[in-house]
């Protein structure tokens, strides 16, 4: 690839990592996706290699859409390249590399988005009641991921990055970095304040390291920090010992959290702040399901259903 051509790409990259606060994650993806493209202009668009991004036309982008397609990429990949494509373009113009947009108008497939899926109040006691079948400090420590994960509907990824002085057990509430590296308190209730504190005081001072210090809250056996497969696991493990036939993932546990709240009365913006989403309308997603539910006990309950 030019280096003309994956310097403004590089600077893009930087731009979302410095300004807008875009995980690495999220950085490799648009990294893939953007080298995609210009693999793509370099082989297909000979005007590319002398005019460099000013020589891209939408036509040129429509073309990369269609290639996509024949590459047999699922719609949702699709629209995410796409997505990237976009970004980069808004990017090039703001800068004064483009004097006009080419991906204006470029729209990617329409992905449908499955409900959120939840498991009920009932199985979800059974799943925070495993842990206690296991001893020592491990199992005090499952006990308090397995609360503070219901308690607050944290990503993984935020439980996993969570520090010791994080956690405030006088007021009650727990400090995470969200997206973008936004901090929020989220509260917790004294259930899981109470598996927390002993898991602070029996639990993770045997699981610490002399050879590995460390601030972060949850600790392997190994005395390192736990890491967001290391959470799926120890999820998968106790769904299984509670008998839960659905698959049952941190994520699964989140929508769980927003679909019990809004079904008990918690409003939307209440539910948003929470789970620290950034638009609203990410959190009307659960609206259907609960609607959903509501339907469901209307027809059961209602004399005249």
């Amino acid at each position: 690839m030019s280096s003309e051509h994956t310097r403004w790409i590089d600077a893009f990259l930087d731009h979302l990592l410095v300004q807008k606060n875009y995980s690495h994650h999220t950085i490799q993806a648009y990294t893939n996706d953007l080298r995609q493209l210009v693999e793509y202009l370099e082989a297909e668009v000979p005007a590319f290699s002398k005019k460099g991004w000013a020589a891209i036309t939408y036509e040129h982008l429509r073309d990369f859409q269609g290639h996509l397609v024949e590459q047999g990429y699922a719609d949702t990949s699709i629209a995410r390249k796409l997505a990237s494509v976009r970004t980069l373009f808004q990017y090039l113009l703001l800068e004064g590399v483009i004097s006009r947009d080419p991906s204006r108008g470029l729209e990617g497939p329409k992905v449908s988005r499955p409900l959120p899926k939840a498991i009920s109040p009932e199985e979800i006691e059974r799943l925070l009641d495993a842990p206690a079948h296991v001893e020592g400090p491990i199992g005090l420590r499952d006990q308090a991921i397995l609360e503070l994960l219901y308690a607050t509907g944290m990503r993984v990824g935020e439980l996993a990055t969570l520090h010791i002085d994080d956690v405030d057990l006088e007021r009650n509430v727990v400090r995470c970095r969200g997206k973008g590296n936004k901090e929020r308190e989220v509260p917790i209730h004294e259930i899981a304040a109470q598996k927390l504190l002993a898991y602070l005081q029996d639990g993770r001072p045997r699981l610490v390291s002399a050879q590995y210090q460390t601030q972060a809250l949850f600790l392997n056996f190994r005395g390192t920090p736990l890491t967001r497969q290391g959470i799926w696991l120890i999820i998968k493990k106790y769904a299984k010992m509670a008998g839960i036939q659905v698959k049952v993932t941190p994520h699964v546990l989140r929508h769980s959290v927003a679909t019990h709240l809004l079904r008990n009365g918690a409003n939307l913006r209440e539910v948003q702040e929470l789970l620290g989403h950034t638009n609203l309308t990410t959190t009307q997603r659960y609206t259907k399901v609960v609607n959903e539910h509501l339907r469901e006990v209307y027809d059961k309950t209602h004399p005249r259903a």
